[in-house]
């Protein structure tokens, strides 16, 4: 088995499946990626931000309209039930994103894509201009979203490359991506982030 597929094989899992999101090209979907997009763009655990995502979304703030008009005092408890840290802070500002998504796109980030046009760089742009969502944030949302807007492929941002070097693979992008089919590049970005992290994923793929 080669380091990839080995790789694939053991850490292999979307951040929005490992969230309980079905990433569909759809807008509950993606306003829900969006979500978990601000919430792992803090220096936290990723299992603290996916957990956060879960618990809002399971307490009914899967969507922007249900989002604003969630209470602060609702989100605050949500995000504390899953021990999310600076909950005040990002409880206001998923409550300004949510209208900003109402605002500029109407509700559905599929409008978001048709303005970026395949151009990563305005995508990002679009992207960053939603609260607490900053350039890390910005690179979690694309590499996963390039599971359903393969325009945006390849998407190995400096974090997945960084895993690509600790497991001796090339750190070239398109190298990498050559290497899988295109529908599994948001699972080999995934994994290769899991990579750099932590040591165990590392271990079990050199066996």
């Amino acid at each position: 088995m080669s380091t990839i597929d080995a790789l694939l094989d053991s850490a292999g899992q979307t951040f929005a499946d490992e969230a309980g999101i079905a990433l569909e090209d759809k807008p509950a979907p993606l306003y829900r990626l969006l979500v978990l997009s601000v919430l792992l763009s803090r220096r936290v655990q990723a299992q603290l931000g996916i957990r956060a995502c879960r618990e809002l979304v399971d307490s009914g703030m899967g969507t922007p309209e249900r989002m604003r008009d969630a209470s602060w005092e609702e989100r605050i408890q949500a995000l504390g039930r899953a021990k999310y840290r600076s909950t005040e802070q990002t409880a206001t500002a998923l409550g300004e994103g949510a209208q900003l998504v109402l605002d500029e796109w109407g509700g559905d980030l599929r409008r978001m894509r048709e303005a970026a046009d395949g151009d990563a760089d305005r995508l990002r742009g679009f992207l960053t201009a939603v609260p607490r969502l900053g350039p890390v944030g910005a690179d979690i949302f694309t590499r996963e979203v390039q599971a359903v807007w393969p325009e945006f492929r390849p998407h190995l941002d400096a974090k997945a490359l960084a895993g690509a070097e600790k497991l001796g693979l090339p750190r070239d992008p398109q190298e990498l991506a050559g290497q899988v089919a295109g529908d599994d590049l948001a699972r080999l970005a995934a994994a290769l982030v899991r990579a750099d992290r932590d040591d165990d994923v590392r271990e079990e793929v050199n066996g």
